[in-house]
């Protein structure tokens, strides 16, 4: 057993589980039976901290919340693969190897050529045919090893191009949101660190989504169809965040964007857009032909530093939505 529990430990910690699921309004899924054993052993600091922050804000434990934090802090997904770290290990290698070998080569011609050109400018025609015959000897021999040296590049290119598709499908895994695209909390810690190491005293405008009625949507068309218009709403929210600012699914129904550098009127401006544009969006069910309800947001703006942690700042943006701190449409305040 994991934590080389008794069975009678064990089969305590299984009851208290589940009781736990039931008082969390879960139900008794492989993943949600996970967290909740791993939370009743109190072995998982950072697992147990992040549940215990997101009750503290009296918010509930919802399937998105248990499947982020089941990949990042049971599954492990913030390590890399070993077998990625062996491949990266190999490229380094063989390029070492190649600049050892290129190098040596070089290093051995130059040294034939300066050790026979004296030889060619004598009046010994022996010493100058045995000169000639020893540079055309270690000419061809670099030849050849450059040959092979063009062969040994290109494979390693062809590796390094390989390994850079799988490192970059081991990042989206890592730090993306795989429903809606969007930067998972990972992310946001990590662009935070960036943030803080270029200026400790920068200030980031935070955008909070809230979208409405999407549990409604869920309970009465089915997750299938939510998880579309979830899905379409945050790739337009994105469509209005450059390469500067950062969109973070940071609940089940809620979206935060972190624009660095931006004061609030731009920030407000920005919200305004995205309210706007979704407002805009039309669902019609591809089965039924169902016209599907108009979707609305609510946002709040508001103003952090860079060395505020993930949680402080999600607690302090939600606590704008519950406190109704929203922005209204074309009102810049």
């Amino acid at each position: 057993m994991k934590y080389r529990d008794s069975i009678k430990q064990a089969e305590q910690k299984m009851t208290m589980a589940v009781k736990k699921l039931q008082l969390w309004h879960l139900p008794a899924s492989p993943i949600n039976y996970a967290v909740s054993y791993e939370y009743i052993s109190k072995k998982n600091t950072a697992l147990n901290a992040a549940i215990e922050s997101q009750l503290s804000l009296g918010k509930k434990l919802d399937n998105f919340f248990i499947e982020e934090n089941y990949r990042q802090f049971i599954l492990g997904q913030s390590k890399f693969r070993d077998e990625i770290i062996d491949e990266l290990d190999d490229v380094v290698t063989s390029v070492e190897n190649n600049h050892q070998k290129s190098s040596k080569g070089i290093e051995q011609l130059i040294s034939t050529l300066d050790g026979n050109l004296s030889s060619i400018q004598s009046t010994d025609k022996k010493k100058v045919i045995a000169a000639v015959n020893k540079i055309r000897q270690v000419t061809q021999s670099f030849k050849l090893h450059q040959q092979k040296l063009a062969e040994n590049i290109s494979f390693t290119r062809k590796k390094t191009m390989a390994l850079q598709l799988e490192l970059k499908e081991a990042r989206k895994e890592i730090y993306m949101d795989p429903l809606t695209g969007l930067y998972n909390r990972k992310a946001m810690s990590k662009h935070l660190d960036i943030w803080l190491t270029e200026d400790p005293s920068r200030q980031v405008a935070a955008i909070v989504i809230s979208i409405q009625k999407l549990a409604e949507i869920n309970h009465q068309f089915g997750h299938l169809i939510g998880d579309v218009l979830l899905a379409k709403i945050a790739n337009k929210v994105s469509s209005y965040v450059d390469d500067s600012g950062l969109p973070i699914r940071s609940g089940d129904d809620e979206i935060l964007v972190l624009l660095p550098d931006v004061n609030s009127s731009s920030a407000i401006e920005i919200a305004n857009k995205i309210s706007q544009g979704v407002e805009k969006l039309r669902f019609i069910s591809s089965k039924s032909g169902v016209r599907l309800p108009k979707m609305s947001l609510s946002i709040a703006v508001d103003n952090f530093n860079v060395a505020e942690n993930v949680n402080n700042i999600i607690k302090k943006t939600s606590k704008l939505l519950a406190d109704k701190k929203l922005i209204q449409p074309n009102n810049l305040i």
